[in-house]
């Protein structure tokens, strides 16, 4: 599906949609009612940053049918490059909502990733929350295993499939294997299984409405501290690229197609 039809803000040279949660979770279901195949990614300053150091992840955000601002620092950007985002949308927040399409749509979801028990964890939670939703999954250590996995989804045949290997292994799994599942709506959810599991905690609401959810990860996971030095070099890169020079596009005149 062409990225053209949704209203977008370019920032640093990916696309972000202009939708809100709401809107998203909508623009999903007709993605999955279409019956082609199509990749969603979630994404932060991080991301972006390795979108930008890496040619082969920046072309699957170009093909992306849709790249969400899972970010406050997404957020501050559109407001540099013209078309302002309203609000974070985030993996975290969209995918409860569209769990529960799934349930009341008789839709099929498989969850991938996480550790052999942190996933079986979130599947046992999430039965709970959506008894009547078709729910399977596997973890993410594939050792050997992969054809086996690919297999498993084959058979299993879901309308979702959310994939949790973190950035960038989860957006590499799904544009290697799109094709070959045809699954309707993919999309990489980052380290969602383990709030599911409940082996990590969300960020308490007062974090999230001061939208300093990074402030709350960065301090109760200290080891993060090198990941956060990737947001002044986010923010100085927007700064550069509105105000002192050119967009950035990698490579130039890169296509979409």
């Amino acid at each position: 599906m062409n990225q053209g039809i949704l209203p977008t803000v370019n920032i640093l040279g990916i696309p972000f949609s202009l939708y809100t949660t709401k809107e998203t979770v909508s623009y999903w279901k007709l993605l999955i009612q279409s019956g082609g195949s199509e990749h969603i990614i979630t994404a932060n300053p991080e991301a972006v940053m390795m979108a930008l150091t890496d040619e082969r992840l920046y072309k699957i955000f170009q093909r992306a049918a849709q790249i969400t601002p899972d970010g406050i620092g997404i957020v501050w950007a559109s407001k540099y490059y013209g078309r302002s985002i309203s609000e974070r949308v985030t993996g975290a927040d969209t995918t409860p909502l569209l769990l529960k399409e799934a349930e009341q749509e008789g839709w099929s979801v498989f969850i991938l990733g996480a550790s052999p028990e942190s996933n079986q964890k979130a599947l046992d939670n999430l039965k709970i929350q959506y008894p009547n939703l078709r729910l399977a999954g596997h973890h993410g250590y594939f050792g050997d295993q992969l054809p086996l996995i690919l297999e498993q989804i084959r058979t299993f045949r879901p309308h979702i499939l959310l994939v949790g290997l973190g950035m960038p292994k989860q957006e590499l799994f799904i544009a290697e294997y799109q094709e070959q599942l045809q699954v309707p709506l993919m999309i990489g959810i980052g380290g969602c299984i383990d709030i599911w599991a409940g082996t990590v905690k969300r960020a308490p609401r007062l974090f999230q409405n001061l939208r300093a959810e990074w402030f709350y990860r960065l301090v109760s996971q200290p080891s993060r501290w090198r990941r956060q030095l990737v947001l002044p070099q986010f923010a100085w890169k927007v700064l550069r690229d509105t105000r002192f020079g050119k967009r950035t596009r990698w490579p130039e005149d890169t296509s979409r197609s």
